[in-house]
């Protein structure tokens, strides 16, 4: 058995269970904090037993979803415990996503209730709800009030709900090369099997302050809440109007953080932004990244300037819960063009480099990477053929498998290093992207002939600029602001193109196909001219 398995919960251990043991002991300290706001363990675990019963009463069952249309707060976190409390799945939506998207995600999950707050009614005049709707904070036109005394609840811990440790916690959507995003299953063991690793591993212990940077429906940020929660720490939530560099180093030195967890880009945006000195945040233990490459030189500045802290690379897609390999940084790195490798495997998690047969290759070939182990998904939610696709057994039938579409290679020392996509996913400000999802939508645009889009390296805030070439259709008058605009009724913000560029046709290379290659070249050449 491995080590992850092996200090694992028992199966009948349970995310929120975890969470309520945490609680007991220490009721009367601060659990989560966002600006002026701060609730108590105590508090936290009184309101959403609230809540959760709240649920009971009024008819959701174990294995029912619950939507979460809540900004990052402490009512969002209240409403994600009490949504497991009652046996259910949380859901969590990103509000700033435009309606269209959000109606997709609803129609796909089929939520019991949707969980909602004043700032949200704007999006949600423009939705089209088919199951109840709930307030956890403030006043909201056509919803139950339910934040303080909701209906049905007694005060009492609810009843516990008959599941288990293999049954889902939450459901991740991320976006789809179809056009539809996908609903990624994420069960209670996937999620302890991790922190088991990751608290003893980081040495979290009860107190530490930690970020909480990433959004609510960004996996990141389940490390950040359950990994606090479950260690009896602080919870800081980042306010959303603290976006730029001096901001983010100001609320890491006034919170005293001791533990700072985003995607690359974030401290590439720190450090274009001049916002780190000599022996800054004194507090910080731990530095800790996912979701994207690290620019070395990048890394080297943090190290320089913040150098009592330990530095770790996380690898892993939403599919194999947080991440499945870690790497500690020892040192400033010597040579900035070197890429920093993602390591080794977490506790209970196997990675494989393996050839276009899926046969394993030995170290030094590059392969695609296929994780294995305590993190897998069950799948996707309701979608039987992608799900066969992605998640395959191996040979001997003893172990299920996740094909990453990452390029990686095992080098004479058994660490693992990460060569790109072998597909039309790109990573952007840590978002995961499909690029074919941008091409389906911008092909529905009146006008547009013929649309490529593609990704090139950037030195911006991104990391990665998604790139658009398009051709219009005869008599049809389009620019980019006009594309952008149609865009962004059916996209998020961060899939939105930054780079333009219309051709009469579309280059194409020998075969007669798309000439994506030459498309990539054009658009940095562009960007090195301007």
């Amino acid at each position: 058995m491995s080590e992850r398995a092996a200090t694992s919960a028992p199966a009948s251990a349970l995310l929120h269970e975890r969470v309520s043991a945490s609680a007991r002991s220490r009721m009367s300290q601060t659990a989560l904090v966002m600006g002026a706001q701060r609730m108590t363990y105590g508090e936290l675990e009184h309101r959403s037993d609230r809540l959760a019963g709240a649920l009971i009463a009024a008819g959701v069952s174990p294995g029912d979803r619950v939507a979460l249309l809540i900004p990052k707060s402490p009512a969002a976190i209240v409403s994600m415990l009490a949504a497991l409390k009652a046996g259910a799945i949380y859901v969590p939506v990103d509000v700033a996503n435009p309606p269209a998207r959000v109606q997709r995600i609803l129609d796909s999950a089929e939520p019991s209730v949707v969980l909602a707050c004043a700032a949200s009614a704007r999006l949600l005049g423009r939705l089209a709800l088919g199951c109840p709707l709930w307030s956890v904070e403030g006043e909201l036109h056509g919803a139950r009030a339910v934040a303080d005394a909701p209906d049905g609840a007694d005060g009492d811990a609810p009843p516990r709900a008959p599941i288990g440790a293999r049954d889902p916690a939450h459901m991740m959507f991320t976006s789809g090369s179809t056009g539809e995003p996908k609903g990624v299953l994420i069960t209670h063991a996937m999620v302890l099997a991790f922190l088991d690793w990751a608290l003893p591993h980081f040495g979290h212990a009860p107190g530490e302050r930690i970020s909480g940077h990433p959004p609510l429906h960004f996996d990141l940020s389940t490390f950040d809440i359950f990994g606090t929660l479950c260690s009896g720490g602080e919870l800081h939530l980042l306010p959303a109007g603290i976006m730029l560099p001096g901001q983010l180093a100001a609320f890491i030195r006034d919170a005293q953080l001791t533990q700072w967890f985003s995607v690359p880009s974030t401290f590439a945006y720190m450090v274009r932004g001049e916002a780190l000195t000599d022996g800054d945040l004194p507090s910080l233990k731990r530095v800790i990244w996912c979701g994207e490459v690290m620019p070395p030189a990048v890394l080297a500045h943090w190290m320089a300037r913040v150098p009592q802290a330990t530095y770790t690379n996380l690898y892993g897609p939403t599919e194999t819960t947080i991440a499945s390999s870690f790497h500690t940084v020892a040192e400033p790195p010597g040579d900035i063009t070197a890429p920093i490798p993602i390591g080794t495997p977490c506790a209970g998690e196997q990675i494989e480099v393996v050839g276009e047969d899926l046969g394993a290759l030995p170290d030094g070939e590059a392969g695609e990477l296929l994780i294995g182990g305590a993190g897998v998904s069950p799948g996707y939610w309701r979608d039987p053929q992608r799900t066969a696709a992605a998640f395959i057994t191996s040979p001997d039938g003893r172990t299920r498998r996740y094909r990453t579409g990452d390029m990686g290679v095992r080098d004479s020392h058994g660490v693992l290093h990460y060569l790109g996509r072998r597909d039309g996913q790109v990573k952007t400000r840590g978002y995961r992207v499909e690029l074919g999802e941008i091409e389906s939508a911008l092909g529905a645009v009146p006008g547009v002939g013929e649309c490529a889009v593609v990704a090139v390296p950037s030195d911006g805030f991104e990391g990665t600029a998604i790139c658009c070439a398009w051709s219009p259709i005869d008599g049809f008058e389009l620019d980019p602001a006009a594309l952008r605009s149609a865009l962004s009724q059916s996209l998020p913000g961060y899939m939105l193109p930054s780079r333009w560029m219309a051709l009469s046709e579309l280059p194409r290379n020998s075969a007669g196909k798309l000439d994506r290659n030459g498309l990539k070249r054009q658009f940095s050449e562009r960007a090195g001219d301007g």
